[in-house]
């Protein structure tokens, strides 16, 4: 560049002079005196020099280093793409102000996340600091993008991200207008946003006040970005306060009704998380605004599984009083629900037959709920899928809680008992699960479904019976297979198939005899008293020790009720 000559020299002292002696027509003069300036030959000497004014300058140590650093491209990459020298590049390059060499590095950076499968160094993290602080779009988009690839993969701890400072720069480009970058900052989010202590830095930074307000874009990856990261911050109590006090619950409920299932998805899960917690409940189903329920409920026949499985867990999560319980039902919530259990999904059965459960709690429900078409699906359900714990353990549940003795005659023309029945014999079913379903037989036989259930018993099924009440380390089944035989054994066809196991009878008998708890002591003898009527088993009991095992009983009662008599005397005087 030239020098100015005396004429422009001689310009700018009269320039000074007249701002020290004039202000009133400053700015125009100021106009006047710069293009004069500009208009003198002095400085036209480069025109290409004069432009380069304009652009950022590159310094001499950033133009060796992006020499060696295309060469090692060219080179080494494949060799050492994570080593010291390129390290050192990368940091130069993140760190100029020429947005050229920004790019060369971001490009780097987006290279190595899309073809390399191993931990990036921590040291390769402090780059990304400047890169995603750059001014230019380009370097945000890559840089953004590599840094949720190495993310997805697993290659960068994301607590790190964290711990590094990356989360400001991060949220800060949630705002930005471009939406390629307002998604991967999202995904960048939704990805650290799986830890406990991520979720509350996010919330300490005001990440949710952006987040929700992209959760309305009309970007469909925004959007599916901002509500999958929404739906990870509520995974955090504390969260959903600030979640909450920001807006959020009208906006998730709004976006149930979004033609993009995942955003459906999203937001269900996010709200069936606010929903687990009780203290919401009151926002979220205000008696003035029935919106939410009757969306959710509405998903229930959604054709994506995931999205009709969340539903079925909101709502589950909501059903916590009587009235919203009702409500569901009065919402006509059971043909969909029994469409629901016929599904091909494991999630969506297991997630309709628990909602199921929750309702079958509620007496007034229950004269709706035990009607043909579901029992006709309970008991389908169960020959269908014997082992599954879940579905095994919650169908016996509602069985039970329907089997009123008005119910009785329905539950008997279902395959359900026959179902509770076989389900027993399988090899694969849980304790736990074997429990609900002998709990419910027993409170089957007590409410009068006993015939039905001796034409159903065969000698498999009767062996299963004795063997469950002869085991000692689960008593509450023990108890109740013992109370299914008692129901049972009055009849001629069961009393028959039980002879032969006459030896394991009398085994568990006196096991329960000597019982600590009371119910079995009683249920023994009421046994005992039910077998004896018959000649073979009246026979095998004189030979054998029963007759002691009950004076000893009756003297324990005896001097337990000698006991309880001095004590109530003693009260009442």
């Amino acid at each position: 560049m030239g020098q100015l000559c005396g004429r422009c020299i001689q310009l700018l002292r009269d320039f000074v002079a007249f701002v020290q002696r004039v202000s009133s027509d400053l700015v125009h003069s100021i106009k006047e005196c710069l293009t004069l300036i500009s208009k003198c030959s002095c400085l036209k000497q480069n025109r290409s020099k004069a432009r380069q004014l304009y652009k950022p300058i590159l310094q001499p140590h950033e133009r060796v280093t992006a020499q060696e650093f295309l060469q090692h491209i060219e080179t080494g990459f494949e060799i050492s793409p994570l080593g010291k020298d390129p390290l050192e590049a990368l940091r130069t390059l993140a760190f100029s102000e020429n947005p050229g060499l920004q790019q060369s590095a971001a490009l780097y950076y987006l290279h190595m996340s899309q073809h390399m499968n191993v931990p990036l160094p921590v040291e390769h993290l402090e780059p990304f600091y400047a890169l995603l602080r750059s001014a230019d779009l380009e370097v945000q988009q890559m840089s953004s993008l590599s840094l949720v690839n190495f993310l997805l993969e697993g290659n960068i701890d994301k607590e790190l991200v964290v711990q590094m400072g990356l989360l400001e720069p991060i949220l800060d480009l949630l705002e930005s207008e471009d939406p390629t970058v307002q998604c991967n900052s999202c995904a960048c989010t939704m990805t650290l946003a799986v830890s406990e202590s991520n979720r509350e830095a996010i919330g300490a930074a005001q990440g949710v006040t952006p987040l929700l307000s992209l959760a309305s874009s009309y970007d469909p990856r925004v959007q599916q970005n901002a509500v999958g990261a929404i739906f990870n911050l509520t995974q955090s109590e504390k969260i959903q306060q600030v979640l909450c006090k920001e807006g959020a619950l009208p906006v998730l409920a709004l976006l149930l009704e979004s033609p993009d299932s995942e955003v459906q998805y999203y937001s269900c899960a996010a709200l069936s998380n606010v929903a687990a917690n009780v203290q919401h409940h009151e926002a979220m189903l205000r008696p003035s605004n029935r919106f939410l329920l009757q969306t959710l409920i509405s998903l229930l026949s959604s054709s994506v599984d995931k999205v009709s499985s969340q539903a079925c867990i909101c709502l589950r999560n909501l059903a916590t009083s009587a009235d919203i319980q009702a409500e569901m039902v009065a919402e006509d919530v059971l043909p969909k629900l029994c469409s629901l259990l016929t599904s091909g999904s494991e999630g969506v059965r297991r997630a309709s037959i628990a909602l199921l459960w929750i309702l079958s709690q509620h007496p007034h429900n229950q004269d709706t709920l035990a009607c043909a078409e579901l029992l006709q699906s309970l008991g389908m359900l169960l020959a269908a899928h014997k082992t599954d714990p879940v579905i095994v353990g919650h169908t016996a549940c509602i069985i039970k809680n329907l089997s009123l003795s008005k119910n009785i005659q329905r539950i008997i023309e279902s395959p359900c008992v026959e179902g509770l029945l076989q389900t027993m014999l399988s090899a694969d079913v849980q304790e736990d699960s074997l429990c609900y379903v002998t709990s419910c037989l027993a409170e089957l036989a007590k409410q009068g479904a006993t015939l039905h259930m001796v034409q159903w018993m065969d000698e498999p099924l009767t062996k299963c019976l004795v063997r469950l009440a002869g085991q000692l380390e689960h008593t509450e089944s023990s108890f109740q297979a013992a109370s299914i035989i008692q129901h049972m054994i009055g009849h001629e066809k069961m009393m028959l198939l039980s002879k032969r196991h006459i030896g394991e009878i009398q085994a568990y008998l006196k096991n329960f005899l000597t019982h600590q708890e009371i119910r079995f002591q009683q249920l023994g003898i009421s046994t005992f008293c039910r077998l004896r009527q018959d000649p073979e088993f009246s026979f095998v009991f004189r030979k054998s020790q029963m007759a002691k095992l009950l004076k000893q009983v009756r003297q324990q009662m005896e001097e337990t009720q000698e006991l309880l008599r001095a004590a109530i005397c003693h009260e009442d005087s």
